[in-house]
C-alpha cells in the first residue's frame, strides 16, 4: 500500500523494527477484524513533526480492514484520508495518554449508530500508531457462545498488540500456502493445551482427518499423536509445541487422504502465557490440485528431456552416416541437418529446466550464436557478440527463432570469407530490440550483421537454409525478414539481416 509505505519508510522517529512490526500487524489484522466484528483503521500523525509535537497535529489513515463476519460500517476506502473532527479527540487522547478510549455513540442517526474504540499501539514506551475499532450498536443482540468467544479472543489479541507483543514475526513462519482465516475454523486452548472451544468449521476440518469424538476437553497434541500413530507419518519434532499453543507457528496434519493446516497464536498476559488460539483450515482439495500440477510439471519436463535425448541420438546417427559417405556434397548436407536437429534439441533442453509461460532466452541465444558459428565447420576465427536482450518470450516462439538465427549465422560463416588468405577472422553481431508499436503490441527486432564479403552481385537465389528461414519467419513467427548490404564505407561491406516479428502471447 503506497500511503502506508510512504509514511513509514525512512521515518526519522521510527526504528526499522517499528516499521516491520506495523507491516506485520497490517498483514495479519484481518483476523482481528473478524474476531472483533469491527472495521479497523490504522491512524498515524500526518507530519513528521506531529509525531513528537501536539501542536497542530492531525492524523491520516494508513490502512483499513473490513470484517468478513459481519457487515461493514465503513463502505468508502478511507486510506490516505485525514481524520474526521469527531474522531480526532479520541485518537489524540489514545496517542498522548497511551490509554484505550471508548465512545458509545458518534451521533449518527439510527440504525447507523456505531461504537468506536481507539487503542494505542506502543513499543518501548512510545506510541507508534493508533487503531480505531468501529462496531455497530444496531447489531447488538443476545450473542451466541461463538460470538462471545470471538470477542474474547479479539480482546486478548488487542491487549497484546497494544503492547507490541503481537504479531511476533520473528517466531512464526509464514511460508505455507492456504493460510487459515477465522472463518475456516478456530480452536481456543487453555494453558495445558486442552481445547476449550471449537468452532463448527474447526470440528468439520478435524473430522476430515478421522477425529470423530467431541473436541472440547481433549488435548490437541494428543489428537495429533493419535493421528501420527494411525498413519505412521513422521512429523516435525517442533509440532507438539504448536499443538499445545506454546509456540507461534504453522504446520499441517494429514490422515486418511485429508490435510488440515494449523496456525497457533500463543496468548500472553503480564508476560505469562495463559491460552492460545489455533486457526485451522481444510486444505485437502488445495493440496490435491498442487500434487496434480507438480505431477503434470514433472511429466512435461520429462517429455522435453526425452525429446532432447532422442534428437541428440538422431544427430549422432546423422554424424555416423556422414562419415561413411564418399560424396562431399552429401556429407555437407548431413552436417547441416545435424546442425538443425541439435538446435531444436538445445531448445528442448532449455524448456526442460522450467515450465514458465515465458522463457528467458538470452543465455540460450548467446550459446546458440556461438555454437552456430562453430558448427559451420570453418577453420578460421569467428567472433560472436550479442547486444540487447530478448527478455521473456513465449515457448512457441523460441524454437523457430533459434532455427532462424542458426541458419543466418551459419550462412554468414560459410559464405562470409573472401579468397584473401589474410582474411582469417569474421565478426557476427546480433542486436536485439524489444519495443511497443502504436497499437500497444510487443514486437521484437533482431539485426544480424557481419563483416564478410557481403551479398552476391546481381540477382541471387537463396539456398535451402535461407528458404527454411523465410518459411519459419513468415509462417511460425508471423514476421518479416530482409537482407541488406552492410557498411559501404568499411573495409568489407558485409551483410545485414533484419528480422521483425510480433511477440504473440
Amino acid at each position: 500500500m503506497a500511503v502506508f509505505s510512504d509514511r513509514l519508510d525512512a521515518h526519522p522517529h521510527l526504528s526499522r523494527g517499528d516499521v516491520e512490526w506495523l507491516h506485520a500487524l497490517v498483514g495479519d489484522w484481518q483476523m482481528l477484524s473478524d474476531l472483533a466484528f469491527s472495521d479497523l483503521v490504522l491512524w498515524f500523525p500526518h507530519t513528521v513533526e506531529g509525531f513528537v509535537s501536539a501542536e497542530a497535529r492531525s492524523y491520516v489513515a494508513l490502512a483499513q480492514a473490513r470484517p468478513s463476519t459481519t457487515q461493514t460500517l465503513i463502505h468508502r476506502d478511507v486510506v490516505g484520508d485525514r481524520i474526521r473532527a469527531d474522531l480526532k479527540p479520541m485518537v489524540e487522547r489514545a496517542w498522548v495518554s497511551k490509554v484505550e478510549t471508548n465512545s458509545s455513540d458518534q451521533g449518527q442517526p439510527s440504525p447507523a449508530k456505531m461504537r468506536v474504540t481507539a487503542i494505542p499501539l506502543t513499543r518501548r514506551g512510545r506510541t507508534v500508531a493508533v487503531i480505531t475499532l468501529h462496531f455497530s450498536v444496531a447489531a447488538l443482540r443476545t450473542p451466541s457462545r461463538l460470538e462471545l468467544t470471538y470477542r474474547r479472543c479479539a480482546q486478548d489479541l488487542l491487549v497484546m498488540a497494544s503492547k507490541g507483543l503481537w504479531p511476533d514475526a520473528s517466531q512464526e513462519f509464514t511460508g505455507y500456502s492456504g493460510a487459515p482465516r477465522i472463518g475456516d475454523g478456530l480452536l481456543r486452548l487453555d494453558l495445558e493445551g486442552k481445547i476449550t472451544f471449537a468452532s463448527p468449521n474447526a470440528v468439520s476440518a478435524l473430522s476430515r482427518l478421522g477425529v470423530a469424538d467431541t473436541l472440547e476437553g481433549r488435548s490437541l497434541a494428543g489428537i495429533g499423536a493419535e493421528l501420527q500413530r494411525a498413519t505412521g507419518v513422521v512429523v516435525d519434532e517442533s509440532q507438539p509445541l504448536m499443538l499445545t499453543g506454546r509456540r507461534a507457528m504453522r504446520a499441517e496434519l494429514e490422515a486418511h487422504g485429508a490435510a488440515v493446516t494449523l496456525r497457533s497464536i500463543p496468548l500472553y498476559r503480564n508476560g505469562e502465557r495463559f491460552a492460545a488460539l489455533v486457526l485451522c483450515r481444510d486444505v485437502t482439495e488445495l493440496r490435491r490440485r498442487e500434487k496434480q500440477l507438480m505431477s503434470k510439471d514433472a511429466t512435461i519436463k520429462e517429455i522435453h528431456h526425452r525429446v532432447k535425448n532422442n534428437l541428440q541420438t538422431v544427430s549422432a546417427l546423422l554424424r555416423m552416416q556422414s562419415r561413411r559417405m564418399d560424396s562431399e556434397e552429401g556429407r555437407e548436407g548431413l552436417r547441416r541437418a545435424m546442425r538443425r536437429v541439435e538446435t531444436i534439441a538445445m531448445v528442448h533442453d532449455s524448456l526442460s529446466q522450467g515450465l514458465e509461460e515465458t522463457v528467458d532466452v538470452d543465455e540460450l541465444m548467446r550459446r546458440q550464436l556461438r555454437l552456430a558459428a562453430e558448427m559451420a565447420q570453418s577453420d578460421r576465427r569467428i567472433i560472436t557478440e550479442l547486444h540487447g536482450s530478448f527478455g521473456q518470450l513465449p515457448p512457441d516462439m523460441v524454437t523457430p527463432l533459434a532455427l532462424v538465427i542458426t541458419e543466418i549465422v551459419a550462412n554468414a560463416v560459410e559464405h562470409g570469407f573472401s579468397e584473401d588468405p589474410e582474411h582469417r577472422q569474421l565478426t557476427v553481431i546480433m542486436t536485439v530490440h524489444r519495443h511497443t508499436d502504436a497499437a500497444g503490441r510487443q514486437r521484437l527486432d533482431v539485426e544480424l550483421t557481419d563483416d564478410g564479403v557481403g551479398l552476391p552481385e546481381g540477382d541471387w537465389e537463396p539456398g535451402l537454409g535461407l528458404q527454411i528461414v523465410k518459411t519459419l519467419v513468415r509462417g511460425e513467427l508471423s514476421g518479416s525478414i530482409e537482407w541488406q548490404p552492410g557498411d559501404a564505407e568499411a573495409e568489407r561491406v558485409g551483410t545485414r539481416v533484419v528480422l521483425r516479428a510480433p511477440i504473440l502471447s
